[in-house]
């Protein structure tokens, strides 16, 4: 068992982490579990595309699958900065929380 955290937060987890913070921040009811993340076999701006086009299809009827990206990537870029400037491994937050938040409520 180790006991320093840090050490079991890996930098794909760190990413995963900062996507997810992102979704949340933006309203998207999205959680990447390392499943979700493994499966995706990609990163960056063409992964969130892609998932865009495969599992939120029905977004891109409404939306811009460019805006979308742009405005999730640039959420993540601001959960990594955080995250940074705290001189954490990812953004703080607590998932448990999350969970029951609705939309619009």
């Amino acid at each position: 068992m180790l006991n320093d955290l840090s050490l079991a937060f890996r930098p794909d987890d760190m990413e995963r982490d900062a996507y997810n913070a992102a979704f949340y921040e933006l309203g998207l009811r999205w959680h990447w579990d390392s499943e979700t993340w493994s499966a995706l076999k990609c990163r960056g701006a063409d992964c969130v595309r892609h998932y865009l086009e495969t599992q939120q299809p029905h977004l891109l009827r409404a939306y811009d699958a460019a805006f979308l990206v742009e405005a999730i990537e640039r959420a993540k870029a601001g959960q990594r900065r955080i995250a940074g400037e705290c001189g954490m491994a990812s953004a703080p937050f607590d998932w448990a929380q999350a969970r029951g938040c609705e939309l619009g409520a």
